[in-house]
């Protein structure tokens, strides 16, 4: 993919607004997003994932703030450029292909420069990147869900853009076929090098694809960064429940520390932080149960997860705590036993909820 050369962010989001009457659907956000980097946005439905991503597109205008794509001011709130004119594709979750239309030709349409034959090869392209490489003469009803995602994605990426756009584009497809075209779509980002904003309300999906995950909530960032420090490190409680499961432990003063009642909570460089959080948070792969006839945790159910099993254990002062187990090694509800955090597996302080 072509690029403007200049060494701007392909991105930056600085201060932007957008109200809908008393609503204020994205809450003063501000964001970069390097050259070739894919950024996940996720959070639940009606957190302003959507329109952020809308506003970058052009389709919904800004009340207050900037965006620049590739060092282009598109929208200050006051001059903005038409969607067509910001070098972006759209990747949605409906296919929009045109029904009438083959599948070259309905790649070849969003093609503007050059003749029909310098199209027709960059088409072909963007289809063999996509692996439909022999479905040219083909027409969308006679594609499978995933042919047609896959068709849309050539079409947005026919025209080079300068940054790619995606909204819930797999929310259509079963599960299966779901991990299976995301990893090619993003196999096709990398082999093309174009920067990317993928929204999405699935955890996992977005823990998956982003070079960087930005957390949202009522129109605002509760976090962004590497996926494994926002997972591993959230900035608060919300963060670390809506990315997966968690379990957490109230905080106290054990006089040599601050201690739970899995132990000691680790502060580094004797910073007080952990003693001004209420809780610290494990995740279920944190935590190991041995069974033991005379432990004080007991197993208080399990659900059976194909390669785990999840344990939901009570401990001796009543809390719950998640535990993953292998298939291999299940236990009963009822077993007793003793609660120990993995090697290299801290507890880790959350600082209360805003």
């Amino acid at each position: 993919m072509s690029r403007n050369g200049n060494g701007a962010p392909a991105l930056v989001v600085a201060g932007a607004v957008k109200r809908y009457d008393s609503t204020t659907a994205v809450d003063h956000i501000s964001l970069q997003l390097t050259d070739s980097d894919i950024l996940a946005l996720v959070g639940p439905s009606g957190c302003g994932k959507s329109t952020l991503l809308r506003s970058i597109a052009g389709l919904t205008h800004l009340d207050e703030g900037s965006i620049r794509i590739n060092g282009v001011l598109v929208d200050d709130s006051k001059r903005r450029v038409p969607p067509e004119k910001r070098g972006v594709g759209l990747v949605f979750q409906e296919h929009t292909l045109f029904p009438h239309l083959s599948v070259i030709d309905n790649v070849m349409f969003g093609i503007r420069d050059g003749g029909r034959k310098a199209a027709r090869e960059r088409a072909s392209e963007a289809l063999a990147v996509v692996e439909l490489a022999g479905f040219h003469d083909r027409y969308p009803h006679e594609l499978s869900g995933g042919e047609r995602q896959r068709a849309a994605l050539a079409r947005a990426l026919a025209p080079r853009p300068a940054l790619m756009l995606f909204d819930e584009p797999f929310a259509s497809l079963d599960p299966n076929l779901r991990t299976q075209l995301r990893h090619d779509v993003i196999g096709a980002l990398r082999a093309t090098g174009t920067p990317a904003v993928f929204v999405t309300h699935d955890q996992n999906e977005a823990l998956a694809v982003g070079d960087q995950l930005a957390v949202m909530r009522a129109g605002r960032i509760e976090q962004i960064g590497a996926p494994p420090i926002v997972y591993h490190e959230p900035a608060n409680r919300f963060v670390a429940a809506y990315l997966g499961e968690a379990s957490f432990l109230r905080i106290t003063d054990g006089g040599a520390g601050p201690v739970t009642a899995l132990g000691p909570v680790a502060v580094d460089n004797g910073d007080t932080g952990a003693l001004e959080s209420d809780v610290a948070m494990v995740r279920p792969d944190d935590v190991t149960f041995i069974p033991d006839p005379d432990g004080e945790a007991v197993i208080a159910a399990i659900e059976f997860r194909g390669v785990t099993w999840s344990c939901s254990i009570r401990l001796a002062d009543g809390t719950v705590v998640l535990s993953n187990r292998s298939h291999v090694d299940p236990v009963a509800v009822g077993d007793r036993g003793r609660v120990e955090l993995m090697a290299g597996h801290p507890q880790i302080p959350i600082p209360a909820d805003r």
